[in-house]
């Protein structure tokens, strides 16, 4: 008859197990060496995590992996922890820690923006780490509302949001993806979207294939002309857009976002079927910390 006895604890599961003839064995199961590191960032800035949200953004990073979309990630933000110091950080990597301003919420739901003065500075330069026609971004707003101009994350150059510029938006009953470029043509909506509750994500694979997509599967909208992709060095902002004047190093911060965001990323470009098991992978990471949409 076998026997098992396990304990769980911060750096994983000791296990030992045997039978009733004797010759029992302990076996000690870590958690995935990526999500472990991001825990010690987590704990080295000052911030906590409780066991849940650690086997749940374990079980995120090893979900990511199975279905070969880690690679394709240059900033993840879980948002977990409660606190500043933990939703900063970056589960991808040690690079692209959030700055967050002051004002803002954080909780085990989320972190939420005052949509006034609020943003996160991802640290992460687009024309430095992404490339012109492969890159994505992702929101995962927990918020139902319809502000006039609402930005969950972005960028741009040349004096505001109609050029070079990207970001991710719903406001007004509208979702929008624009793919950094002077053209209007690379920016995809969608009107008559009354609920803004969900995972949104942007995705370019190609100059003349682009998607916006929410909860995995429905196709907001989509444009397969061509254009170039003129990617700039305004640093991407969450809950605002960075109208970076012509090319500054600075931040210039505006459109501040509302939306409570339990999750956002950019990386590499994500096809449907990426976008439909990334989709899959979040909101099963949600469902364990019991605030899915």
């Amino acid at each position: 008859m076998p026997i098992l006895i396990s304990n769980t604890g911060l750096g994983g599961r000791l296990k030992v197990s045997g039978n009733t003839t004797g010759g029992f064995k302990a076996r000690y199961v870590g958690f995935d060496v990526d999500a472990q590191a991001f825990f010690s960032r987590v704990t080295t800035a000052g911030g906590t995590l409780t066991a849940t949200e650690q086997t749940a953004v374990n079980t995120l990073v090893v979900s990511l992996k199975s279905v070969g979309i880690w690679t394709l990630m240059k900033a993840i933000y879980p948002m977990v922890g409660s606190s500043a110091a933990a939703c900063a950080q970056n589960l991808k990597s040690s690079s692209f820690t959030g700055t967050f301003s002051s004002g803002w919420a954080f909780a085990s739901t989320g972190v939420t923006p005052d949509g006034a003065s609020t943003y996160m500075n991802t640290d992460l330069t687009p024309n430095a780490i992404l490339t012109p026609a492969s890159f994505h971004l992702s929101y995962y707003s927990r918020t139902n509302n319809n502000p006039n101009i609402d930005f969950d994350m972005g960028s741009g150059t040349g004096g505001g949001q109609y050029s070079n510029s990207m970001f991710l938006r719903r406001s007004n009953d509208t979702a929008a993806f624009d793919s950094s470029n002077s053209s209007s043509n690379v920016r995809i909506s969608a009107s008559s979207q009354t609920n803004s509750q969900g995972f949104y994500v942007g995705s370019i694979t190609s100059t003349s294939n682009r998607i916006l997509i929410k909860n995995g599967s429905t196709t907001l909208a989509s444009s397969f002309s061509t254009n170039s992709n003129d990617l700039h060095d305004s640093k991407i902002l969450l809950a605002a857009y960075n109208q970076t004047d012509f090319g500054s190093p600075s931040i210039y911060p505006a459109f501040y976002g509302s939306k409570q965001c339990a999750f956002s990323s950019i990386g590499d470009g994500l096809d449907t079927t990426q976008i439909g098991n990334f989709y899959t992978a979040v909101q099963a990471f949600q469902t364990s910390l019991s605030r899915q949409v």
